[in-house]
């Protein structure tokens, strides 16, 4: 590719960075660390390298050292592998000296072959982060050819108090506060809820519009353009049914036996890859059944999407799975998914973290429902039989109170002051 034109685009480019307005993103970031950014489009991975930039600005870096790279530049299309030592190149001409720049590459997975290019430059030395829209950057392949030399960052949609900073709300809604403060935040809540949390959203009108432009982008682009499937009627409903399951355990034979009955003839590894696919562009994520044996965790595991509002585009009732959705979103980024689970065997716990021995329901009401907190309250008793002394929390939609059953403490609180008391 011409060297002229890659220099125009990194300088181009450099107006991205210099002119986004910033939330600060509430990640932990170390400064002597190269990081890989992973997540769903458009869920603030290069707000993540913007707010790393300012830092090193702040700290006095001049910016003739900071070199960027946006890889969806239409531009750069034709870019491969070998080109990219050209940027290094015209990045240490910019800045002029001998000191080393500080490279950021985003969406670099565009590029075939990235991996050998951005290993070799951390060999060197070099501070470097680089965000991709694909979890095959965390194959065991990738994983294997980066060496160590990165810390791979999950990066998701808004947490509940980001979305109220990013909507001018910063008091400490976990204070004592007014009913105006409560009803506002419960209003907040509704909306963060109901459309999700990808940042762009707040300050968009016609939210759902701009969700299902998301939705398109990662449905064609990160599924069916990017693995050449031409059956994208499969996936549509492979996609509808697991919308329709969240709350529920949903194994691979049963996906296949739906779309047979549709009159598709599509084998169980094809529906494997499928929904690997999903997973893969971040779409969904999945937790397994801790009192599973090994065969069954990995083949009936539950779904839930990334993001509450993309669930909502795929069903019209959804408040109550929306919910757990939610639930499942937030634990992951306190703990990650291969700390969170759900728990069946003869008791159905929604979620349940041995780190902290916590087991977590999810439901709507309880209070004024008698059958509903008959049937919330007993699986944690039953749960007692298996997993003893657990912390048990009752997230609702709003209700707050403590309950005792059995023996058994029950913290019942509200989903938007679980959300903020992390």
């Amino acid at each position: 590719m011409n060297r002229d034109t890659i220099k125009q685009i990194m300088i181009d480019q450099k107006d991205i960075y210099l002119n986004n307005p910033l939330i600060t993103r509430q990640y932990s970031l170390e400064t002597n660390v190269n990081y890989c950014f992973v997540g769903i489009r458009r869920t603030g991975k290069s707000y993540m390298m913007y707010q790393q930039i300012k830092q090193l600005e702040d700290n006095g870096i001049p910016l003739s050292q900071i070199v960027y790279v946006n890889f969806e530049d239409e531009r750069l299309l034709e870019m491969t592998a070998e080109d990219l030592n050209l940027i290094l190149e015209i990045g240490l001409e910019l800045s002029g000296t001998d000191v080393k720049p500080y490279l950021f590459l985003d969406e670099i997975q565009n590029i075939n072959g990235w991996e050998k290019f951005v290993r070799r430059i951390a060999d060197m030395k070099y501070r470097i982060n680089i965000t991709g829209s694909n979890s095959k950057m965390l194959s065991n392949e990738i994983a294997s050819t980066l060496g160590g030399r990165f810390v791979i960052m999950n990066v998701y949609p808004y947490s509940f108090s980001e979305y109220l900073i990013a909507n001018n709300m910063t008091k400490n809604y976990l204070d004592v506060i007014s009913t105006k403060d409560r009803a506002d935040v419960q209003n907040q809540y509704n909306e963060y809820v109901t459309y999700g949390a990808f940042p762009e959203l707040v300050e968009i009108k016609n939210k759902r519009a701009f969700l299902n432009s998301i939705y398109q982008t990662v449905y064609l682009g990160d599924i069916i353009s990017r693995n050449k499937i031409t059956n994208d009627f499969a996936i549509r409903l492979i996609l509808k049914k697991i919308a329709e399951s969240v709350t529920k355990p949903l194994s691979y034979n049963r996906l296949t036996n739906i779309l047979k009955s549709s009159g598709m003839s599509i084998g169980k590894q094809t529906v494997i890859n499928y929904v690997n696919y999903m997973t893969d562009s971040y779409l969904l994520f999945t937790l397994q059944n801790y009192a599973a044996k090994l065969v069954e965790k990995e083949t009936s595991p539950k779904y839930y999407f990334m993001d509450t509002g993309l669930l909502g585009l795929m069903l019209l009732d959804c408040k109550s799975a929306q919910l757990e959705n939610l639930v499942a979103i937030e634990l992951m980024r306190r703990y990650g998914t291969e700390n969170v689970y759900f728990f069946e065997n003869n008791v159905e716990i929604d979620f349940y973290v041995p780190l902290d021995n916590l087991a977590i329901q999810v439901s709507m009401q309880v209070l004024d429902n008698i059958d509903t907190r008959e049937r919330e309250t007993r699986a944690f008793v039953k749960l007692n039989n298996f997993i003893p002394n657990a912390k048990c929390i009752l997230i609702t939609n709003s209700e707050e109170a403590v309950i005792d059953c059995d023996g058994i403490n029950i913290e019942v609180i509200p989903i938007w002051k679980w959300l903020l008391d992390n």
